[in-house]
């Protein structure tokens, strides 16, 4: 993977200041070193700059960006972020073309200028891309269907800013952080997930999934080269799961391409199982040996609690894994309290943002571990998404009513506001907006019963939503190491699939997954394909929420703390004094009480690293 930035404005002439528009390009390229830092390029015409930070994966040697082509007296230039499963398929629809090097980066361009944008909809991978078009003089931004790589712009005066990080946008002269109302709303309000397309600061924006934009002398435009669609399912569940079976080995098989070593996340469960269970059989056949990696937190054994959200620990079943495949070269890797509670800092760098506290800060810190062994990996990301894995797609308290099934303890992110901010940002009202917003656009077919049209809404939320925040979460993390994490389960193939399979045949028998499980059970042994559903996991320790508690308690004495006049001290205080009897989580399946008091400390450093005010 890599980190791209740029910038485009079709009336000005930037090599009239040459120097200083190559050191915005340098600065941006910096600031996003940390998405690759194996190479580094610039790109400065007229009208455009171009910026790109490189994690070499495919043709090590040879696929330097910005990456630029000549077709007869007009130039093509691009800078890229992703990976392109279906190279070959689309080299056969480019016949007439010559390649320098093995990259899809030039394959892409080489689309671009042969079919302009329609080329988009034949692309299977995860991609962020600017393309400078020279024959039409425009800048062509694009992002993948699921939305796994990012792409963050903003408009100024008529010109037009991007990159992959909202900190490269900030380093053009007339791009700065602000916030507005609209931020705080998403921040308390929606947070740590986001509305599609909102880029929170004042004024950014995000490209949204299966988006491209044009801009050019007509101004900055977008539309959709894809959109989800709703259709009849028309196969029996026998079909269904030889369909599903062969969906999953073909993306894993797909995603295995790399010119360096490939590794996976095996946390026992049953999603990141199965990945790691193909990608084995597929390196082994190639004689290789699969790396795999699982996470906890020191000592967690000991203050494990088992609830509704989180049955049980993992350990057990990554052991029971590596019984049947012992060919896996596996690392436990733990983190400790007190380093979680300090990366709770570093999260927010590496995000820009506020995000899952303590959830974001492990991942961080797990993925620079595994960078220390590879630069790529699998993941089992997105399967509850797709599948219906969430307690929300099936418990009856969680699946009715009005608002986001994950996030339906408003009373919890108002409670330690201001009286006066509370009344101001009226986050009931905001985010039961998006909401109602979000549910009217769900795909659906004419005069489909009501029960069918409220699974379709749920799936949709949980792809428009839910997934983009873990997705968002697994970009910055790992790439904040330059670790290029993929996502198997998110091939858009899988999602427009599924998104039509009726929710009888996901769940059956009472059990989540089970079309999943039926599809690739001959890959894992009973005792595992059949566990509950257990997320990401957390720590229990009294210890790290002793940590949060002192460091969120300072913070309120600090006069200097930004955030001071948005909290009510006095009600903060009782809180902090107890924050595990919050019991149920104020967001997903993990943030509860401690969380809370992180995700504030998080607000803070937000706040404070971008000198935004209230």
């Amino acid at each position: 993977m890599c980190g791209i930035a740029g910038f485009c404005d079709v009336q000005k002439n930037y090599l009239s200041q040459r120097q200083r528009w190559d050191s915005v390009i340098e600065e941006m390229c910096q600031i996003l070193r940390h998405r690759g830092g194996d190479q580094e390029g610039g790109y400065l015409r007229e009208h455009t700059g171009l910026s790109h930070s490189r994690l070499s994966i495919r043709d090590v040697e040879g696929g330097i960006q910005p990456m630029v082509r000549r077709r007869e007296e007009h130039e093509y230039a691009i800078v890229y972020n992703g990976e392109l499963y279906n190279t070959e398929e689309l080299k056969g629809l480019l016949p007439g073309c010559t390649y320098s090097t093995a990259t899809d980066t030039e394959v892409l361009l080489c689309g671009y200028m042969e079919y302009g944008p329609d080329f988009f909809v034949q692309l299977n991978g995860i991609y962020a891309a600017a393309i400078w078009d020279g024959a039409l003089n425009r800048l062509v931004l694009v992002r993948d269907r699921a939305g796994v790589k990012p792409l963050f712009y903003a408009l100024r005066d008529g010109e037009l800013v991007f990159g992959s990080e909202p900190k490269a946008l900030f380093q053009h002269p007339a791009v700065r952080p602000e916030a507005d109302l609209e931020s705080f709303r998403e921040i308390f309000g929606i947070g740590p997930a986001r509305t599609s397309g909102c880029g929170v600061f004042k004024g950014v924006r995000e490209l949204e999934p299966g988006q491209f934009a044009i801009y050019d002398r007509e101004g900055f435009r977008t539309a959709f080269y894809w959109r989800l669609q709703a259709a009849p399912h028309q196969e029996d569940y026998g079909e269904t799961v030889a369909r599903t079976a062969f969906l999953v080995r073909d993306a894993v098989e797909r995603q295995m391409v790399s010119d360096v070593p490939v590794c996976s996340f095996l946390s026992g469960g049953v999603d990141s199982s199965i990945v790691t269970a193909l990608a084995s059989g597929f390196l082994g056949e190639r004689g290789g040996r699969l790396n795999t990696f699982s996470f906890d937190f020191t000592g967690n054994a000991q203050y494990f609690q088992s609830n509704a959200f989180q049955p049980e620990q993992d350990r057990k079943y990554v052991e029971i894994m590596l019984s049947v495949h012992p060919e896996l070269k596996h690392t436990f890797l733990e983190c400790g309290e007190e380093r979680l509670a300090q990366l709770l800092d570093e999260a927010v760098e590496a995000k820009d943002l506020p995000g899952m506290a303590d959830v974001d800060a492990s991942l961080l810190y797990f993925c620079r571990l595994v960078k220390e062994h590879n630069k790529v990996a699998l993941t089992g990301e997105c399967a509850d998404e797709i599948f219906g894995g969430y307690p929300w797609f099936y418990r009856k308290e969680l699946t009715e009513g009005e608002g986001f099934p994950w996030s339906r303890n408003m009373e919890t992110r108002n409670m330690l506001l201001g009286e006066d901010v509370r009344r101001e940002l009226n986050l009931e009202h905001y985010a039961l907006e998006r909401y109602r917003e979000s549910v009217q656009q769900t795909p659906c077919l004419p005069d489909e019963p009501e029960a069918v049209r409220r699974r379709r809404e749920t799936a949709w939320l949980n792809l428009r939503w839910f997934m983009q925040t873990l997705l968002d979460r697994m970009d910055r993390a790992s790439m904040y190491s330059g670790l290029e994490a993929r996502v198997p389960f998110a091939d858009h193939r899988i999602i427009e699939y599924l998104y039509n399979v009726p929710w009888e045949m996901k769940y059956r028998e009472g059990e989540e997954k089970a079309l999943l499980r039926d599809a690739c059970g001959p890959l894992l042994p009973p005792e595992l394909l059949h566990r509950k559903k257990s997320p990401y996991p957390k720590t229990y320790s009294p210890v790290y929420q002793e940590l949060v508690t002192r460091r969120f308690l300072a913070l309120l004495e600090d006069p200097n703390a930004p955030i001071r006049p948005l909290i009510d001290r006095e009600r903060a205080k009782q809180f902090a004094a107890a924050p595990a009897e919050l019991g149920k989580p104020w967001f997903g399946q993990l943030m509860a009480g401690p969380q809370l008091l992180a995700y504030l400390i998080q607000v803070n450093l937000w706040m404070e690293r971008f000198h935004l005010s209230v």
